[in-house]
């Protein structure tokens, strides 16, 4: 008998709001400086696939009158899931653009592909439909496969322990106030998302800093999008930038699925002329409260329209209803900060060990921009993903440039 499970709170929101033109795609980029082996490398992902089941499903077909979305567990791959592009010097702008393009169909299990590009070295692209999966779920996968590959420990690292502030939070900006949105630069004619990557250093901090590397990439994009829009004449507003949050163990008990928790993080404007350590404090103080806040995924709102009381076509339509009615009041941006990758990501004598690690995230309106970082081989690795009804590549180099800028003056002296 096959087995199906509800989807849960996260899953359901997004098959909501599900759009051809801007699909909810997750990118994940891992740089090997070796080659590998086209067979051994299906055969190691399959064996991880089947190491963690939960991956292995697709949409069980529903009528309009249903209460649920179901997922219905599958015992094998409906396709083959690992895919090797033929070599060349677009080989892996192509590939990046597929991931942007088109989403892994849910109708098929898994719902992901990974694709293994020959660019010095090897690129494993791997393209996630984030209505079934998160970035960090996959990644989890993708370290059960470098293991059975090249026969290496892969075991997450021990996370850093972090010192606690007992102080209160500053009093934010109040949640009913109209949050900044992103001015626009110069679009482009076609819908989707565009992308670009760069490699950077790991911000410095003094030792015993009361704040955290996750702060300083916070007050950078805060300072980034608000240099940006005074450059484009738009009037200060508070900046409001949702945060993933993830409580879920690294290791191969790590639950599979869509399991981080958004909060978000608001900047008043008068907040960014304060003194860099001033500002990465009251960052610091404010973000770990909202950590430790407990709080469903997408808040009690998306709870209750999830409930199963009505046909789950009507609660889609009420969804993306009330989606574009509150449109104005969403987040600014969307900062994942997956942080140090706590995997070796060691593909043994073939691959090798990675040395660059990048993620992407969804960028639909209204927000039309996403920042994801992730720390690989001390280096900082940077995806801005923009929407093109807002944004022009152009503008994503400056928006980069900019990052940069304010990223540096986090590093206050000790």
């Amino acid at each position: 008998m096959t087995t199906r499970v509800p989807f849960p709170v996260v899953d359901e929101i997004s098959r909501h709001c599900h759009q051809e033109a801007e699909p909810e795609t997750v990118h994940i980029e891992v740089h090997l400086p070796g080659r590998l082996d086209p067979g051994r490398l299906r055969k190691a992902f399959h064996e991880a696939l089947h190491q963690h089941p939960r991956i292995l499903m697709r949409e069980a077909p529903a009528r309009w009158y249903h209460r649920r979305y179901l997922w219905e567990l599958t015992t094998d791959p409906d396709v083959e899931v690992v895919t090797f592009p033929e070599p060349g010097k677009d080989a892996l702008r192509d590939a990046r653009t597929r991931a942007l393009t088109y989403a892994p169909a849910l109708s098929v299990s898994p719902p992901i592909r990974l694709e293994a590009v020959e660019e010095a070295g090897t690129v494993l692209l791997l393209t996630v439909n984030h209505t079934a999966l998160d970035g960090p779920a996959c990644l989890r996968v993708l370290a059960t496969a470098a293991e059975l590959y090249g026969g290496r420990d892969n075991a997450p690292s021990t996370p850093p322990v972090r010192t606690q502030e007992a102080a209160p939070p500053p009093p934010a900006p109040s949640p009913w106030a109209r949050p900044a949105r992103i001015a626009p630069g110069t679009p482009e004619p076609t819908p989707g998302n565009g992308l670009l990557v760069t490699e950077l250093p790991l911000p410095r901090r003094p030792k015993g800093a009361p704040y955290t590397v996750n702060d300083q990439l916070m007050a950078a994009t805060a300072l980034t999008l608000a240099h940006w829009n005074g450059e484009h004449g738009a009037r200060p507003r508070p900046l409001r930038i949702t945060m993933p949050v993830d409580d879920r163990p690294r290791d191969a008990s790590m639950p599979i699925g869509n399991g981080t928790r958004l909060v978000e993080v608001t900047l008043a404007p008068q907040e960014l002329h304060l003194p860099m350590p001033d500002l990465l404090r009251r960052t610091a103080t404010r973000t770990r409260a909202l950590k430790v806040q407990p709080r469903p995924q997408l808040g009690h709102g998306a709870a209750l329209l999830t409930k199963p009381v009505t046909p789950v076509a009507w609660r889609a339509a009420l969804t993306r209803g009330l989606r574009r009615a509150a449109a104005p009041w969403m987040s600014t941006t969307l900062l994942s900060n997956i942080g140090r990758i706590p995997y070796p990501l060691d593909f043994g004598e073939d691959g090798g060990r990675a040395h660059a690690v990048w993620f992407s995230a969804p960028a639909r309106m209204p927000r039309g921009l996403t920042v994801t970082t992730a720390s690989t081989a001390g280096r900082l690795h940077l995806a801005l993903r923009w929407s093109r009804t807002l944004l022009g590549p152009g503008d994503g180099a400056h928006l980069r440039d900019l990052f940069e800028e304010h990223l540096h003056t986090t590093e206050v002296p000790a």
